[in-house]
């Protein structure tokens, strides 16, 4: 039996109408039967219906006609994984979580049931810490997944493992994981392939050539610093700024002289990362050039009754400081002469006030009075320096007691600020004071502080964040306005704090001037934070390996 093709007309069949070709057919259906048929059909009332059979006969052809191909070269086979497979209850349990796609109802009620993917993310870092491999049914999902949400990507694409970059040369919807995995798009030289290198350093694709510099400063700083000087001046200036950025890992003083080159740099964006990169070592020429300008600007006045700091800011924004990195145009709504003070003291090396303010500590520097309102500005660039330095003394100094009001307290910081604090002190001190800031001050202000804790949250934390969690409910209103910090603890807090939550699960009785029906809200709440600990630690046991 053969077959006919699309170019083909059919002459089998005497009763079907002679088609033409199908854009014949289109034309005479454009201009109308009344002024062209089709070939072989004469005028006259019948035409129409000539048109419309010839038109089916075509269609079916178009689509049963096949035209021999040249067959396609078979892909090369799926790489081994040599990791361990996942326990049975484990792999049905990713298939589960893959699956899941809750959503909020319009209300903003959530029902009891956990909400899954959000425990994904939780889910892939254990089972990475064990070293599993990934069940290759479940791929696809997986990186399906990981499309949808970036967040994902680092952990899914490791879990995944070498068999995901295998489909992702396959389906252009995956091509993700080759740009995210370093040596995805081609495999990596190792670190004595010298010829290697300088070839892919050379002719690579710019992906390829970002994860090789990635790579390469992870094993040898110096020797990533020589490749990227090598074609440095070549280079476009938004991939100058790209290869810079990989310097932040490995930081150290060998770098310093090619950031100072980098200060010279046609493109305003590059010198600026080099001197953000010079100005977090504290030993660099530029530290000590922001220093000393910045010292000019700050000192005590010893004449008042109590010692007081006073600011002059600078005057005018001149070449040197320019090449150092400050920016001369300020933004709307600033002032040039704060804008510019900004910058100075944010670049300059902290240990600078102790020497410069009589030897005294960063908690009693920060203690200090601030003349003319400067006190705000300064302690501003004084945080960003502390997080830049990662100098903890001075995080504390500035954080303050957390029983201090929100955005006051010694440093007179804000909540987005004592974040960014908070992430440069240890695990444990870091909960420590979070914990003692809900305790004063409640769950309201809480929700920026928790995210830079530890997971999961330490005993002290987890108990203070239930126990507020409670006096709210106690209150009367509606459990939304906490849903952030809700959703926080499902994910956030110890497993083991669930038997804790189950005198809360009961409906409390509402005081006249509760929300109405706030206390089956809070005790459905109560409910999914309990079910999502309990599945958490199902999970985790899951993953745990059993023992011979």
């Amino acid at each position: 039996m053969s077959r006919t093709t699309a170019a083909e007309p059919s002459t089998g069949d005497a009763a079907a109408p002679t088609a033409g070709s199908w854009e014949e057919l289109v034309t005479t259906a454009l201009l109308g039967t009344d002024r062209r048929t089709p070939p072989g059909v004469p005028p006259g009332p019948g035409a129409p219906s000539a048109l419309l059979d010839a038109a089916a006969v075509a269609t079916v052809r178009r689509r049963a006609g096949l035209r021999p191909a040249r067959a396609a070269q078979r892909p090369q086979p799926a790489p081994a994984d040599p990791r361990p497979p996942l326990p049975p209850a484990a792999a049905r349990r990713l298939t589960m979580l893959l699956a899941d796609r809750p959503g909020t109802s319009g209300t903003g009620r959530r029902g009891t049931a956990p909400d899954l993917m959000e425990l994904l993310p939780q889910w892939l870092a254990a089972a990475n810490a064990h070293g599993y491999a990934a069940p290759p049914a479940a791929l696809p999902a997986l990186l399906d997944a990981a499309r949808g949400r970036t967040d994902l990507r680092p952990a899914a694409l490791r879990f995944a493992g070498p068999r995901a970059l295998w489909l992702a040369r396959l389906n252009p919807d995956w091509r993700f994981a080759l740009r995210a995995t370093p040596g995805g798009a081609s495999s990596l030289p190792g670190p004595d392939e010298t010829e290697r290198v300088r070839q892919l350093w050379q002719e690579g694709l710019f992906a390829e050539r970002v994860a090789l510099l990635t790579a390469l400063r992870s094993r040898s700083p110096a020797a990533a610093r020589e490749l990227l000087a090598t074609t440095w001046a070549t280079e476009r200036a938004e991939d100058r700024l790209m290869f810079l950025d990989s310097l932040r890992s490995g930081l150290g003083p060998d770098d310093e002289p090619f950031l100072e080159q980098a200060l010279a740099d046609r493109s305003r964006n590059v010198r600026a990362t080099a001197a953000e990169l010079l100005s977090a070592l504290p030993g660099s020429a530029l530290a000590e050039r922001m220093a000393v300008r910045a010292g000019a600007c700050v000192a005590v006045d010893r004449t008042r009754e109590t010692p007081t700091i006073v600011v002059e800011a600078p005057h005018e924004c001149d070449a040197g400081m320019e090449r150092d990195g400050v920016v001369a145009k300020a933004p709307a709504g600033r002032g040039e002469r704060s804008w510019w003070l900004g910058q100075l003291v944010e670049a300059a090396p902290l240990r600078t006030w102790s020497r410069r303010l009589g030897g005294r500590t960063p908690r009693e520097i920060v203690a200090l009075p601030v003349t003319d309102d400067w006190q705000g500005e300064l302690h501003a660039a004084w945080c960003r320096a502390a997080v830049r330095q990662r100098d903890p003394d001075w995080a504390r100094a500035l954080l303050g007691e957390p029983s201090a009001p929100e955005a006051g307290g010694p440093g007179a910081v804000s909540l987005a600020e004592r974040a960014k604090l908070l992430a440069t002190l240890g695990a444990g001190e870091r909960a420590a004071w979070v914990a003692g800031f809900i305790e004063k001050h409640g769950l309201s202000e809480a929700f920026q502080l928790l995210g830079v804790c530890a997971v999961p949250w330490a005993p002290p934390l987890g108990r203070a964040v239930v126990d507020a969690l409670n006096i709210a409910r106690d209150a009367g209103s509606y459990p939304w306005s906490f849903s952030g910090v809700m959703g926080l603890a499902e994910r956030c807090l110890d497993p083991s704090e669930a038997g804790r939550l189950d005198a809360l699960l009961a409906i409390p009785d509402e005081p006249e001037d509760a929300s109405p029906g706030a206390g089956s809200y809070w005790s459905e709440a109560f409910q999914r934070l309990v079910t999502t600990l309990r599945l958490r630690a199902a999970m985790l046991e899951e993953l745990t390996p059993a023992e011979d």
